[in-house]
């Protein structure tokens, strides 16, 4: 009986690890809806015994090996240190976010699309040559750091319109708070902007007398990156909205092209359970996940899941576009170094319990401690 049930959550551990990004973009490699309905779904899973108690022993086993954590915390000092180093990485954040918009922004102007694989030019309305010179000349001057805050702006529009011709560039949600961070954060270092910045304020250079562009951008980057405190929130609430979305809307609310996935891909054949059950595992998850990634909840360690659901996605799926879900490693990334940063439970977490170690992304302290 035993070894029943390990083998049993161990099936649902792989349902939720491999499904939750295996089944993240299904538009993308399954157009087609074979007509099943949402009530037909999760009837198919309430009438089978196993099911339920897959679905309800992981949840309930979430939430108790979280209470767990909280009450035993173990590895308080190795966690601090970890914390501790990830925080000294701040620095990078401008060029890790610049990477993780410029370079899925210039994949995209170069294969034709508008930031999401399925807003094609076709599908937007668009001249094609106006969406390549879009997303190439955009990404490009992101990840280069050139005028950076104003090409994430542009970026911002360009979705923006985008959206506005087609709601499918919601599969690409992703890159609202991705642009946003970079707004935040500037061009940092290295980048084009830094070197023209430094030769702007040096005594004596020749740029210096001819760069009055700068002299009245200057202000505004300065006042936006006041606010950079706010860069943990806006990725995590972004990721978590994406997370959702992708959940609900597009698996819950779309079971006929989830289902299309699990039997392109014999995903039955991987863990031996339903393809409904493979959907609303995949669905439940994702959204779990982006609940507690937008209010700060154990971001790391949703972050961490994350990170690998996206691994196993890049192995598992042979034709999902890889480029597509740079950005999402990218931001990701991101949280790994900052945490939830303020108005997260994970704040809260740490003035209640001291799960933190008392360190806050962008404070002054040097050192991380275990108390």
């Amino acid at each position: 009986m035993g070894k029943t049930r390990s083998v049993f959550a161990a099936g649902f551990l792989a349902v939720l690890l491999f499904s939750g990004r295996a089944l993240a973009h299904v538009r993308y490699v399954t157009p087609g809806n074979s007509g099943e309905r949402v009530a037909e779904l999760f009837s198919a899973v309430a009438s089978d015994p196993l099911a339920l108690a897959l679905l309800g022993g992981g949840g309930v086993g979430a939430v108790v090996a979280g209470l767990v954590w909280l009450r035993l915390r173990p590895f308080r000092t190795d966690l601090a240190v970890l914390r501790g180093t990830l925080r000294s990485y701040d620095d990078l954040l401008p060029w890790l976010a610049r990477l993780a918009i410029g370079l899925p922004t210039i994949g995209a102007g170069f294969t034709g699309y508008l930031f999401s694989p399925a807003a094609t030019a076709e599908v937007l309305g668009l001249p094609a040559p106006a969406i390549r010179l879009f997303g190439i000349g955009v990404g490009f001057l992101v990840v280069f750091g050139f005028a950076t805050r104003l090409m994430a702006a542009l970026g911002l529009l360009g979705y923006v319109v985008g959206l506005a011709l087609s709601p499918t560039l919601l599969l690409a949600i992703e890159f609202v708070p991705g642009l946003l961070a970079i707004l935040l954060l500037g061009g940092g270092r290295p980048s084009a902007d830094h070197v023209f910045a430094r030769m702007a304020t040096a005594e004596g250079t020749l740029y210096q007398r001819f760069d009055p562009i700068r002299e009245t951008l200057a202000p505004i980057g300065e006042r936006l990156a006041e606010r950079d405190d706010l860069v943990p929130v806006v990725v995590r609430v972004g990721l978590g909205l994406s997370f959702v979305y992708l959940g609900i809307v597009q698996k819950l609310f779309n079971p006929g092209q989830a289902l299309g996935v699990v039997a392109k891909y014999d995903l039955t054949a991987v863990v031996p359970v339903s393809p409904e059950l493979w959907v609303v595992g995949a669905a439940l998850t994702e959204t779990a996940l982006g609940i507690a990634l937008a209010i700060g909840l154990f971001t790391r360690a949703g972050c961490g899941v994350a990170i690998l659901m996206f691994t196993t996605t890049l192995f598992g799926l042979p034709d999902d576009p890889v480029m597509a879900h740079v950005s999402l490693f990218g931001l990701v990334s991101v949280l790994v170094i900052t945490g939830g940063g303020a108005y997260s439970v994970d704040r809260w977490l740490d003035e209640r319990f001291g799960t933190e170690g008392r360190l806050e992304w962008g404070g002054d302290e040097a050192a991380p401690t275990a108390d």
